[in-house]
């Protein structure tokens, strides 16, 4: 059957966003609703949780996931996965490249991900070159999801890293091979403390909360960032 003049443009303009949203998120069924249904603004589904599940079941984290592209940012969408023991990955990502090589990236919650990503770049850059006139080449961390938890605390309770909810930030390597690191940089040179007391009190205003080397002994070598709480900064 031909199809009318008059619909034609509006029937290439939808190809066009199809093919735009699959570029974004890589293959369809990785955003594809469970049992192929669309869910509605107004009444998100709740994401299936088992083995590779499909991830980016709601419209806040497809527009995360949105977010991340438009800034540029690598990554690729891991399915949901519930791990056991109350530890999951539930709309995750894994960071390939925000800029800045980082090490023991797993796991991250888009959100997190997403505030990691505009930290390295527009925190992280800009205070190397303030402080030390040098490029920060890398990034290292303790890693982002892992079953256990809280460490230093008594109530026994999950930490953000079982649900990849968290990140562990340890230190910096510039241009020149200085590594600046919160083991020693926190109380070291001048230099290195102003550099990394910038940086914690920037990711105060990115993630819910924000541990550092003065909230308590478990954190004397690393920022602990999540998006929990409501901007906690120790």
């Amino acid at each position: 059957m031909a199809i009318p003049h008059f619909l034609r443009p509006r029937m290439l303009m939808a190809a066009t966003a199809a093919l735009m949203l699959s570029a974004c998120f890589g293959a369809p069924d990785v955003i594809k609703q469970g049992g192929g249904k669309q869910s509605s603004a107004s009444t998100p589904q709740r994401p299936q949780v088992n083995g590779g599940a499909p991830s980016f079941a709601s419209p806040e984290a497809r527009q995360c996931a949105v977010d991340l592209q438009q800034a540029g940012v690598r990554f690729t969408p891991l399915p949901n996965q519930d791990h056991g023991g109350g530890c999951s990955s539930i709309d995750s990502v894994k960071l390939l490249d925000v800029g800045t090589p980082t090490t023991n990236l797993g796991p991250m919650t888009c959100p997190l991900a997403r505030n990691f990503a505009a930290w390295a770049q527009y925190a992280v850059k800009p205070a190397a070159r303030k402080y030390f006139g040098r490029e920060v080449v890398k990034i290292e961390t303790f890693g982002t999801y892992s079953c256990r938890n809280i460490y230093g605390g008594r109530s026994g309770r999950l930490s953000q890293h079982a649900s990849s909810n968290a990140v562990d930030v340890a230190g910096f390597v510039l241009s020149d091979g200085r590594r600046i690191m919160l083991k020693g940089g926190w109380t070291g040179e001048r230099d290195a403390q102003d550099f990394l007391r910038v940086l914690h009190k920037s990711a105060c205003r990115r993630f819910g909360t924000v541990l550092g080397p003065d909230y308590n002994a478990a954190h004397h070598d690393h920022f602990h960032f999540d998006m929990s709480g409501n901007g906690y900064c120790r």
